[in-house]
């Protein structure tokens, strides 16, 4: 497992030395129209996941669960409770198909943040949480990824609210671009008094929502004028 302590920047990234391990494949799930397609996030983040040692009796929550990909990963690895939240009716549908499916107890709970925080603290947190930078406000068929211009309109305040999602000696995995800025996320964890490292790395070409808005990014200074790539990063943040 990659470990790291050193920034990781926004914006361009071709000149910056990076290692990359080879992107798992995404897992196949149950979904309805319009629930977040299972991608390379998906499968980087339960990666990271497998790494843990999760204790008997742990409660997990899954935050912008989609599919239920990183609710099952959670319950197979041991977790007693898995929450899987998620504003979308359609995806909560979809995760409780999924782990009836592959049998394994979620409690799909419809809501954001603040309903998290209110059933919390938990031993362990994965989140896969909108972060694509965003020209214009998000609609509501993009809530899936857009996140406003700088795409920290989810991750800013579910860092800020980290340390009171978890138990003490609790652990956050999220997953993000690191064109939504990577250090700013680890200060706001930091603050806290969390420990924050670098667990996992991937460099993916452009799927067809960041090939749609490439002017935006050039323009916006997030990516170097003809990258057609983006580097995504598992933040591991331990109360």
């Amino acid at each position: 497992m990659t470990t790291s302590a050193e920034p990781v920047r926004p914006g361009p990234l071709a000149a910056r030395p990076v290692v990359h391990r080879p992107v798992p494949p995404a897992p196949w799930l149950l979904r309805l129209p319009g629930v977040y397609r299972p991608q390379e996030d998906t499968a980087l983040l339960a990666a990271a996941i497998a790494d843990l040692v999760i204790r008997p009796g742990a409660r997990a929550l899954d935050l912008c669960t989609g599919t239920g990909a990183q609710a099952i990963t959670l319950a197979r690895r041991g977790a007693a409770t898995v929450l899987a939240v998620d504003l979308s009716r359609r995806a909560l549908v979809s995760a409780r198909l999924n782990a009836l499916v592959r049998q394994v107890t979620v409690r799909p709970c419809r809501g954001d943040l603040t309903r998290a925080l209110h059933e919390g603290p938990f031993d362990v947190v994965a989140a896969n949480p909108p972060y694509v930078p965003s020209p214009a406000a998000a609609i509501r068929s993009t809530r899936g990824w857009d996140a406003g211009p700088d795409g920290r309109a989810v991750l800013d305040p579910l860092c800020a609210a980290a340390g009171t999602l978890l138990r003490p000696g609790g652990t956050l995995l999220l997953v993000q671009s690191a064109m939504s800025d990577v250090d700013k996320s680890r200060e706001l964890l930091a603050a806290q008094g969390m420990r924050t490292s670098v667990v996992r790395r991937a460099r993916i070409p452009f799927g067809p929502v960041l090939s749609g808005r490439t002017e935006f990014l050039e323009s916006s200074g997030l990516v170097e004028p003809g990258q057609r790539w983006e580097e995504l990063v598992v933040l591991r943040a331990d109360r």
